[in-house]
């Protein structure tokens, strides 16, 4: 069934809300909130009401020392992305993470590649593993196809049926931004819901552009109740005004 899922964005060591497609190399970004508070307040709340499975992301240099406060604060109870490689997956598991959510790595040269996602898989384990596949759309085609590199760098690699299947292989879950409407509060790709559905063979999170919370009957209904729902710069802990995160908490407990 459909749950919130939380998060926990990270922006030059601060807990942030910024508009995805706007992150750039320098660091620079469109921002719409920035946390008085630290990580560890935010996993300290997750944790308090029994929210697993939140995603803490690193946008860009200088946030490890947040995402570790964060993990410090739940462990086990949290899955950290950004930069996560084959070199560092382990000391991010020694740190704390209960999966690593790993995305620009898994590319050479703007393709995807198969050799480094079985290597990761055998060193790590399957279920240890998210494969962010946030996307993007491309002018003149149809579909969605995965963005790396902050979002920047549209690939070839497209989300479809075929493409989560054979991932599926690598991983246990799948983390989907919809780059394109991430942090608008404008609504959410309801076709892109839909799809991932219908399409995943395996758990998987969907965030970007949800701004109420009946957004989460709208993305249990669209997907068969098979894809969980990130709420971000919508929501009053990160200053938002359209959605209270303890009705999202209520939600949950109901459902």
């Amino acid at each position: 069934m459909t749950k919130f899922r939380p998060c926990i964005d990270l922006h030059s060591g601060q807990v942030k809300q910024i508009v995805g497609a706007t992150l750039k190399d320098d660091g620079s970004a469109v921002t719409n909130f920035v946390a008085t508070q630290t990580a560890d307040h935010f996993a300290r709340l997750y944790k308090q009401d029994g929210l697993s499975g939140a995603h803490v992301i690193m946008l860009g240099p200088n946030n490890e020392e947040a995402a570790k406060l964060a993990l410090e604060t739940w462990p086990q109870g949290l899955q950290v992305g950004g930069g996560i490689t084959i070199d560092n997956a382990e000391q991010w598991l020694q740190a704390g993470a209960d999966k690593l959510i790993v995305t620009s790595w898994l590319f050479e040269d703007g393709c995807f590649s198969e050799e480094r996602a079985r290597a990761l898989c055998d060193r790590v384990g399957r279920d240890r593993l998210v494969f962010d596949l946030s996307c993007r759309k491309k002018a003149g085609e149809a579909g969605w196809f995965v963005a790396i590199k902050r979002w920047q760098v549209v690939t070839d690699l497209q989300v479809d049926e075929a493409t989560l299947h054979r991932l599926s292989q690598y991983c246990c879950e799948f983390l989907v931004h919809a780059a394109d409407v991430e942090g608008l509060c404008q609504g959410i790709d309801e076709e892109l819901v839909a799809c991932l559905g219908k399409w995943s063979p395996i758990p998987c999170t969907y965030a970007g552009g949800a701004k109420d919370v009946a957004d989460l009957d709208r993305v249990a209904a669209l997907s068969d109740g098979q894809v969980d729902l990130t709420f971000g710069s919508a929501l009053d802990i990160f200053g938002g005004s359209l959605v209270r995160y303890e009705d999202c908490v209520a939600w949950n407990k109901a459902h």
